[in-house]
C-alpha cells in the first residue's frame, strides 16, 4: 500500500535474560494494529556485529564499506526502511554497546529517516539511554521523534508480555502517528531530491 511505511523495530540489547524481545513484540503488535506500517523486527542478538571497525568511514565508503557477511540482513533492513523504532534498555545511564556498534557500522541507511524510541529500565525508564541515542542519531542526519515510550521499573510494570498501564496503547498510538507522519514526509522528500548530507 502506498500509505504503508516500512518500519524496522530494533531490539537493542543482547544481554542474557534481556527483556527487550518482550517489549519489541508488544510494540510490533501496536504497530500492526496502527495500520500504517509494514513491520519487521530485527534482533541484534541474531546479527554478527564486531566492535572493531574498518579505518574508512561508512559515510564516505557508501556501498563499498567492508561489512561482515553476517551483517548483511541488518544492513539490508536499515537501507529498505522508511522508519525505525529502537527498543533499548538503560545500562549505566546509557544504551547498550551492541546498539552503538550497529549504528556505527552504518551511516547513509539512517539519513533523512525518522527514529522513535521505546525504552525500559529502573526508575528513569531508560530515558538516559534515549537522550544519548537522540544525540548520536542526529549526527547521522536521522530525525528523532519527540514522543517516545518509557517503562520505569519494567520488572513490576509488565505482566504476561503486556504493560500494566492501561494508557500505554494510547501513548504508543501517539508515537506511531508521529512516526508515520515523518516517514511519509521524509520519504516524499528523499524521492524528490537527494538529501544534502
Amino acid at each position: 500500500m502506498e500509505n504503508t511505511h516500512k518500519l524496522v523495530i530494533i531490539v537493542g540489547s543482547v544481554r542474557d535474560g534481556r527483556f527487550g524481545p518482550v517489549v519489541a513484540s508488544w510494540v510490533a503488535e501496536q504497530a500492526g494494529l496502527h495500520g500504517g506500517f509494514d513491520v519487521k523486527v530485527v534482533d541484534l542478538a541474531e546479527i554478527d556485529i564486531p566492535l572493531s571497525l574498518p579505518a574508512v568511514s561508512p559515510k564516505y565508503a557508501g556501498d563499498d564499506y567492508p561489512r561482515p557477511a553476517g551483517m548483511a540482513p541488518l544492513t539490508s533492513a536499515l537501507a529498505d526502511a522508511d522508519a525505525f523504532l529502537v527498543v533499548t534498555p538503560e545500562y549505566n545511564h546509557s544504551y547498550p554497546a551492541s546498539l552503538k556498534a550497529a549504528i556505527d557500522w552504518h551511516f547513509t541507511q539512517w539519513t533523512a529517516k525518522p527514529v522513535a524510541f521505546v525504552s525500559y529500565g529502573g526508575a528513569a525508564g531508560g530515558r538516559h539511554a534515549v537522550l544519548h541515542l537522540e544525540n548520536v542519531l542526529t549526527e547521522l542526519h536521522a530525525v528523532t521523534i519527540r514522543d517516545g515510550l518509557a517503562f520505569p521499573n519494567y520488572f513490576t510494570a509488565w505482566q504476561d508480555g503486556r504493560p500494566l498501564d492501561p494508557e500505554a496503547p494510547g501513548y504508543a498510538k501517539t508515537l506511531l502517528d508521529q512516526l508515520a507522519w515523518w516517514a511519509g514526509a521524509l520519504r516524499t522528500a528523499r524521492e524528490a531530491a537527494p538529501y544534502p548530507a
